[in-house]
């Protein structure tokens, strides 16, 4: 036989080591790339692990950036689909086909996705889209406050929203002044109205839905009827005054006092009754915010008294003078002597003057304080946050008496009586006289 392997036989280099593939030797020689000299098989077998998990890493970054591409382009898709109702835009009313107006409520925080829905519900717009669209593109919609807004119905989104921001859509809005009455009065001296509550809402209940030019409102006594109902429960009158308003002796005045000052807003296609229950129902958080409930413990008296009390040092006294006021309503009922308010026989007759007449005085009425001892049936008008604050927390003194003396509005605060007449005569000329 002679020495040399047929090709099927392991081949070796010439000092006897393995060469054939798969061989330690093949796979040195034809190892990829570079190799570092001094490194082991199992080192090398680690950096070789290592690449390969480089290549991965690239390979599933490139497949995770393109899944980011796809969802920003998506929702992109979305905010343009939601805005514009995809290629063909959002569906929206022809212009030329408007139809009577309706009340559009605006809430306090509402974004203009929410406002727009209320729109498509009122029949106003035809798509939420098409009002965020339209809304977006007018900047004045961020001036709309929260209240109620007449707007045309069955119109293109931009001219709702363009009827939205113009003041003049505002509805149902009503300042109710310090002091004010339920029902006019007016001022014996210059026989000037001063318009009372119910006359403030018949006015700003005005709506007109047809575009005639003559608008429908709430009269004014519709309100009053309302306000007289005999189940107070449907007016929103509080627990805490539910029992006294029972009592009184003419319903028309049962809600006297219940209804605070400040700015309202109202649905003015509600019912006379809704809209009152509105009004009382939030006008007594708003005295229970100031710890009327809790009150007594300071001055003796339950909620609806305080209620009563507060209107009295309204409309007796300035604001510098509330405390020193309460303090005299508080000090008379403990003694007890009447109060002797001016202020409480005008509420029976609807008048207003800083002076009234023996006759008058002496006319008896649950109102009158000259005619009998203690607080009057009701309030007798709405009294401020402040004048109630005062009965709440009186300042402290054992003032029995005070008048005031000028048109500027000083007042003069005693104990005694004859300092009480003295103070009397510092009062200025014709400044108490009765226009009568």
């Amino acid at each position: 036989m002679n020495n040399y392997r047929y090709e099927d036989e392991v081949h070796t280099d010439p000092i006897g080591y393995r060469t054939d593939e798969g061989s330690e030797f093949h796979r040195a020689v034809n190892a990829p790339g570079p190799r570092e000299v001094g490194r082991s098989r199992a080192q090398r077998r680690q950096d070789l692990e290592a690449k390969r998990r480089k290549r991965r890493g690239r390979t599933v970054g490139l497949a995770l950036g393109l899944i980011v591409v796809l969802a920003v382009a998506g929702v992109g898709y979305f905010v343009f689909d939601r805005f514009t109702g995809g290629p063909g835009g959002p569906e929206d009313f022809a212009s030329g086909t408007a139809g009577p107006s309706v009340v559009v409520r605006v809430h306090p925080g509402d974004t203009a996705e929410q406002i727009g829905a209320d729109a498509v519900d009122k029949g106003v717009v035809a798509s939420t889209g098409a009002f965020m669209s339209a809304a977006v593109q007018n900047s004045s919609i961020s001036a709309v406050q929260p209240g109620y807004y007449l707007l045309p119905s069955h119109v293109p989104a931009s001219e709702a929203v363009a009827a939205l921001v113009d003041p003049a859509a505002r509805v149902g809005s009503v300042v109710i002044s310090e002091g004010r009455q339920l029902h006019d009065s007016s001022d014996v001296n210059t026989e000037a109205v001063k318009k009372g509550i119910y006359t403030l809402l018949s006015e700003a209940s005005c709506i007109d839905t047809t575009g005639s030019g003559t608008p429908t409102c709430i009269s004014y006594e519709d309100f009053n009827a309302a306000g007289a109902a005999e189940d107070s429960s449907t007016l929103g009158v509080p627990d805490w005054a539910a029992e006294r308003v029972s009592t009184v002796p003419d319903r028309d005045r049962q809600l006297e006092g219940l209804i605070s000052a400040g700015s309202w807003d109202f649905d003015p296609t509600a019912s006379p009754t809704d809209i009152l229950a509105q009004l009382v129902s939030e006008s007594a958080e708003t005295y229970e915010s100031t710890g009327i409930l809790t009150a007594g413990a300071n001055s003796g008296l339950d909620p609806y008294q305080t209620l009563v009390a507060a209107s009295l040092v309204e409309r007796e006294s300035l604001p510098q003078d509330f405390s020193k006021v309460a303090r005299v309503i508080i000090n008379r009922l403990a003694e007890p002597q009447k109060l002797e308010f001016d202020s409480t026989v005008n509420y029976a007759l609807d008048t207003t003057e800083v002076a009234t007449t023996d006759l008058d005085r002496a006319t008896v009425t649950p109102w009158n304080t000259y005619a009998m001892e203690g607080l009057p049936a009701t309030p007798i008008a709405s009294p401020s946050v402040g004048a109630v604050e005062a009965v709440e927390a009186p300042a402290d003194g054992d003032w029995l008496y005070f008048v005031t003396i000028n048109t500027a509005g000083e007042t003069l605060f005693t104990r005694s009586y004859d300092e009480h007449l003295a103070n009397i005569g510092k009062v200025e000329d014709g400044f108490l006289e009765s226009g009568r």
